[in-house]
């Protein structure tokens, strides 16, 4: 197994202070406000635009309409129903999602859902339906054929699956992907970056220092970071993780009222290049 020795503190300072691309530089992109504008749209999807900032995002991992795209772990296609429209007539999106065969029921039926809802309306009859599992399917999409690779929220899960072999895994996988010069986008939980490595076992957040060092490792650049997705309210230690928050809300209405308060996440977004050479 590949071990990632920690950053040094000027690394972390440069995460967290250095290079920052922010998305309000982006200027006006039309084409992707009318596809999170667009009346297919989920009703309790659009409900989280305001913590999820799809516009901004992907913006700043500089998604344009011709372009080949890989969603991975699309989940409920939350973000597949923005990334549809936007490369129906111009680009490819591959939607990276559990086997369908995988040894856990709930990923089968989650794969069977999203098949059921790419089949229920025309805007994602170009959706290419892949699988991935770190160290067990891999092939997201054709090698070296993706201008982007973007992921939402799903770091951490393959970290608490596979521990460091299953980040390594993932990575390696978005790299063969890539073209030269592609861009890997990645979204998720954050936790400080002082609190202890162990705390990321089982909470659901990660640390971004440990994202940008695996990415690294497995030859991408960074890129940039933006705090469009950061939540200051979000204190990144609840009884039950992340799932205590919105939109799972696992303490039912056990103090229901505080963590709809607090709202989703706090999350650091990532980018990273696949170098021309």
């Amino acid at each position: 197994m590949k071990h990632i020795a920690p950053m040094t503190v000027a690394g972390l300072i440069a995460l967290t202070f250095g290079t920052t691309a922010e998305a309000h530089n982006h200027g006006g992109n039309q084409a992707l406000k009318e596809a999170i504008a667009a009346e297919h749209r989920t009703p309790a999807f659009v409900d989280r635009d305001h913590y999820r900032n799809p516009y901004e995002t992907l913006n700043f991992f500089d998604v344009q309409p011709d372009m080949t795209v890989v969603e991975i772990w699309p989940g409920a296609g939350w973000y597949t129903e923005i990334l549809a429209p936007y490369l129906h007539e111009s680009g490819t999106l591959y939607a990276a999602h559990f086997p369908a065969d995988h040894e856990r029921e709930m990923y089968r039926n989650s794969r069977a859902r999203f098949e059921e809802k790419m089949a229920s309306h025309d805007v994602y009859e170009n959706v290419i339906v892949t699988s991935f599992a770190p160290g067990v399917a891999h092939d997201i999409a054709p090698e070296g054929s993706a201008d982007r690779v973007i992921t939402f929220r799903n770091l951490h899960n393959w970290f608490m699956q596979g521990q460091e072999q299953g980040i390594t895994d993932a990575f390696d996988a978005f790299y063969a992907a890539l073209k030269p010069g592609g861009i890997l986008g990645i979204v998720d939980h954050r936790l400080p970056e002082d609190r202890d490595d162990d705390a990321m076992h089982a909470s659901g957040y990660m640390k971004a220092s440990w994202a940008r060092a695996f990415a690294e490792a497995a030859g991408f650049e960074y890129v940039g970071s933006s705090e469009v997705n950061a939540n200051p309210n979000d204190t990144a230690d609840h009884e039950g993780g992340v799932w205590a928050l919105p939109p799972t809300l696992r303490h039912g209405d056990n103090d229901r009222e505080r963590y709809q308060s607090i709202g989703e996440s706090d999350r650091f977004t990532l980018k990273f290049r696949k170098p021309e050479a």
